[in-house]
């Protein structure tokens, strides 16, 4: 649906576990960095978001599958794109790669809320507009 936005990611000493590989719930972590930069980049940034709207997004569903290992020292390369889009949410597909091998892939679904209460919420228009 959307352009494919890129962020790098080094794998770090505190990122693998004991076999020396990344933990798998790390992805999620590098799924969450890639996203909100992709954010940023798209003019949207959460801290100002939520001051200026009173509202943010929240992680309500995951569905990751891992293919590869990534390692300590790996540059990574992971990816996000709108895959979906609604009036009170989104679906942001994700991959991570190193070089020309897909280690991990999944979907996120941010949902839109008011901060104050957690309840769901309608996205604003100028936050979609930037957005798809």
């Amino acid at each position: 649906m959307g352009t494919v936005f890129e962020h790098p990611i080094r794998v770090y000493w505190e990122d693998t576990d004991a076999g020396g590989i990344v933990f798998y719930a790390n992805y999620l972590k590098f799924f969450e960095r890639a996203r909100t930069e992709w954010l940023r980049a798209l003019g949207v940034g959460q801290h100002a978001l939520r001051e200026r709207t009173g509202g943010m997004f929240v992680v309500s569903e995951t569905a990751v599958k891992y293919h590869r290992p990534a390692k300590l020292d790996d540059q990574l390369r992971v990816t996000a794109t709108l895959a979906e889009g609604g009036r009170a949410s989104l679906v942001i597909a994700q991959q991570a790669w190193l070089n020309d091998t897909l280690l991990c892939e999944g979907t996120i679904r941010i949902g839109w809320v008011d901060a104050a209460s957690m309840k769901p919420a309608r996205i604003p228009s100028s936050v979609l507009e930037r957005l798809t």
